[in-house]
């Protein structure tokens, strides 16, 4: 079991970056925890032990019990760069991302997504320019707040925003 536990998140710019003992590099997968044992870069460990799952995202501080922090770094990850010919159809393509509730990065004038062959195809027909990328993934949270507690909705999932609030996605 590690020595170190870490108790709070704390997101970047919000804490002393000069009180970094280590840094640990994870994934966008494992950027989404209540309670896990990391390995740091420098070789140490230490036990993730928050109250609630929480998102983590580059530059934030894990904040340890003795009050030092560990920064936490996004992964290079392998991913789709999603551009247009127009800045209205990359708009449209967007819309087409967010409405089946994809995980997605907006990053100027790309969008970034995880490789799916059925949104692939979707895009594709669509009009997109697609290229494989290497590169830290960081999704854009929810329109509810749920960027901080959330993981993205499965595909299939269903709503239940009250009676006067019905709506289909037709995936």
């Amino acid at each position: 079991m590690p020595q170190a536990r870490a108790i709070a998140v704390h997101p970047a710019g919000t804490w002393p970056e000069g009180a970094a003992k280590d840094s640990v590099t994870v994934d966008f997968d494992d950027r989404f925890r209540r309670r896990k044992v990391y390995l740091t870069d420098g070789g140490g460990s230490f036990l993730l032990d928050l109250p609630e799952a929480t998102v983590m995202r580059e530059g934030d501080g894990l904040q340890l019990e003795d009050g030092g922090f560990i920064r936490l770094r996004a992964a290079p990850e392998d991913l789709v760069s999603v551009t247009a010919a127009t800045p209205a159809l990359l708009l449209r393509l967007a819309w087409h991302l967010g409405n089946r509730h994809l995980p997605t990065e907006l990053d100027g004038d790309r969008i970034l997504i995880r490789h799916d062959h059925v949104i692939i195809r979707m895009l594709e027909g669509l009009g997109a320019t697609l290229q494989k990328v290497r590169a830290p993934f960081n999704p854009e949270g929810g329109a509810y707040g749920e960027h901080n507690r959330l993981p993205a909705h499965p595909h299939g999932h269903h709503h239940h925003h009250g009676d006067d609030d019905h709506h289909h996605h037709g995936h």
